[in-house]
């Protein structure tokens, strides 16, 4: 709308000669004070569409480049804003003096484009050349590409090299952060707070720090202090967002977070895949094959993310093929790394996958920083878990259970765990607490939560368990076996005969049919004892009518002659 104003402005000064030169003049003061107003307002879109129809207009000065690669960085899109300081390089090919500090600017660009080896050498070759605010620059970006690139002698080099200034503090922290030092971090924010009490958003760094260690009513208090100024900041209303979905649920955080992405505002451009992002974990996955795979590279949770959406929809193997080549970097990437190795070593029979898995689950859950938080807990429990050391599973286990009421995959660990040192009584409450039909319909949940019922004498429950399983379920054979052989040991012969029943008649043999007479003798000692209801005696003669063994028939006279002289049934 400024630039249609303008425009008008100089169309009307045609018909009066006189004062074309004038108008121009203002036309050109208005313009430049529109550029001006819109990065001091932070819009950077409006910005740069008023510089770019300077250029169109035959500003070709090097400040308009300059200014308009600016908006570009400014607005995220680092790949343009190079450009823009590539057309800069070629001018200086021919002969056009251009200022050395265009390098430390490329190097920027390099970096958050992820070309860390593009933008150490960039940086390297020009910071000597650069003046000294830009030297301090080129330093902290050195400092970045080191951590990088994994090399720590230059990156301790650099980082001797770091004066005690505002710019240089904030870098050494954010250094603290990415290598997870958050304690580390939190202190050098708040020492920068108490320094300079005006610059609201370190309390959003303060915030993600305490995020990132699992303080999320804490971190949202810091964070309210920001929020409270700047309502509408997308990075911080995503950190509340985040806060909410761990303190409360994906319901609150989705609402928070759609209203930021409704925003139509170009001040939000720059963070808009972090929102998709979040938006797909908040809505436990939906669209993750659409959302995710673009952002890989992108957004650093989102490789983790899908790699967590391949293993519940049990795609273990895209899984394994996302992970494998992945260096782990950070205690999440170390446990999700971790788990598909599990998962993938189980499915495949290999002992090398799962000792693998238990060493990056080992790194997490004893490292300093991480064994007395919540994921670190977890991780020692999966460590001790693939070693079978179920009691040493339990202590972390029981350490964060209040955490995890009604988390499916928890209570699915709780109860093997507690099954396999006999604590069956809590393994059925952990396991009858799981929702998710993938892991109910898993045949090491089956065989828990059947053994559980069994043992705690509830064989009728286990029974249910299989009567409800699909017909075309590739277990049902095996959790036949195991009804039949469990019950029988335990003494509910009742239900060791129906699964041996259904087992001889799928496979006639001496063995299931001693099995089923077994039992079936067992159903008769126990009304005899008066240890069981007559009606078990009624169905247990039905079961021997189903078999042709010529045992059958003697074993059933004798049961119907003593229940006719009981007055148990009707005789004749």
């Amino acid at each position: 709308m400024l630039l249609s104003r303008s425009a008008k402005k100089s169309n009307q000064s045609k018909n009066k000669s006189s004062k074309a030169n004038n108008s121009a003049s203002v036309n050109k003061r208005h313009e430049l004070y529109n550029f001006e107003d819109y990065i001091q307002k932070t819009d950077f879109s409006g910005a740069k569409a008023v510089l770019e129809n300077k250029r169109r207009n035959g500003d070709t000065r090097l400040e308009t480049t300059l200014w308009i690669a600016y908006c570009n960085a400014h607005l995220g899109d680092y790949a343009e804003a190079l450009k823009e300081y590539k057309k800069l390089f070629n001018k200086a090919a021919g002969n056009v003096q251009i200022p050395s500090f265009v390098g430390v600017l490329m190097g920027v660009c390099y970096f958050m484009l992820g070309m860390y080896e593009d933008a150490k050498t960039t940086v390297e070759k020009t910071r000597d050349k650069c003046d000294e605010s830009y030297q301090k620059l080129a330093t902290r970006i050195l400092f970045h590409s080191s951590h990088k690139l994994d090399e720590e002698d230059a990156l301790f080099n650099y980082h001797s090299e770091l004066e005690d200034t505002l710019e240089n503090q904030l870098s050494l922290a954010s250094i603290h952060f990415m290598r997870t030092h958050y304690q580390e971090a939190i202190d050098l924010y708040k020492k920068l707070l108490g320094e300079n009490s005006g610059y609201l958003a370190l309390n959003v760094y303060v915030a993600l720090c305490y995020y990132k260690m699992d303080f999320f009513d804490v971190s949202q208090e810091v964070l309210q202090v920001y929020l409270d100024e700047n309502p509408d900041s997308a990075i911080a209303c995503n950190l509340k967002a985040s806060n909410y979905y761990r303190l409360f649920s994906a319901k609150h955080a989705e609402q928070e977070l759609r209203r930021v992405s409704e925003i139509s505002s170009p001040h939000y451009s720059y963070c808009r895949e972090l929102i998709n992002h979040n938006l797909c974990v908040f809505k436990n996955g939906e669209g993750a094959q659409q959302v995710l795979p673009p952002l890989v590279g992108v957004v650093p949770e989102a490789l983790t993310n899908l790699a967590v959406y391949y293993l519940k929809n049990d795609e273990i193997e895209e899984a394994y093929n996302l992970m494998k080549d992945t260096e782990p970097q950070t205690p999440s990437e170390y446990s999700i790394k971790g788990t598909v190795y599990a998962m993938y070593g189980q499915r495949k029979g290999n002992k090398e996958f799962v000792r693998q898995a238990q060493q990056y689950f080992q790194v997490v859950g004893a490292s300093s920083t991480e064994c007395d938080t919540i994921p670190g807990r977890q991780a020692m429990a999966s460590c001790f878990f693939l070693l079978k050391q179920f009691n040493d599973v339990l202590i972390y286990l029981n350490s964060i259970k209040m955490y995890f009421k009604d988390n499916d995959d928890f209570n699915y660990n709780y109860g093997q765990a507690k099954a396999a040192i006999g604590k069956w009584v809590e393994a059925e409450d952990a396991l009858s607490r799981v929702q998710s039909e993938l892991i109910k319909n898993e045949y090491v949940y089956l065989n828990t939560l059947m053994k559980a019922f069994i043992k705690n004498g509830k064989a009728r429950k286990a029974f249910e368990v299989y009567m409800k399983l699909d017909a075309a379920h590739p277990n049902t054979f095996d959790l036949l076996n195991l009804l039949a052989n469990d019950c029988y040991r335990s003494g509910q012969f009742l239900y060791a005969a129906k699964a041996f029943d259904v087992l001889e008649r799928l496979e006639p043999t001496e063995e299931l049919w001693n099995g089923k007479c077994g039992a079936c003798i067992g159903i008769f000692q126990s009304v005899i004892a008066e240890q069981c209801d007559k009606d078990d005696l009624v169905e247990c003669l039905m079961l021997l009518r189903n078999s042709d063994n010529p045992q059958a028939e003697y074993i059933t006279q004798v049961i119907t002659m003593w229940a006719e002289e009981s007055g148990l049934i009707p005789s004749g």
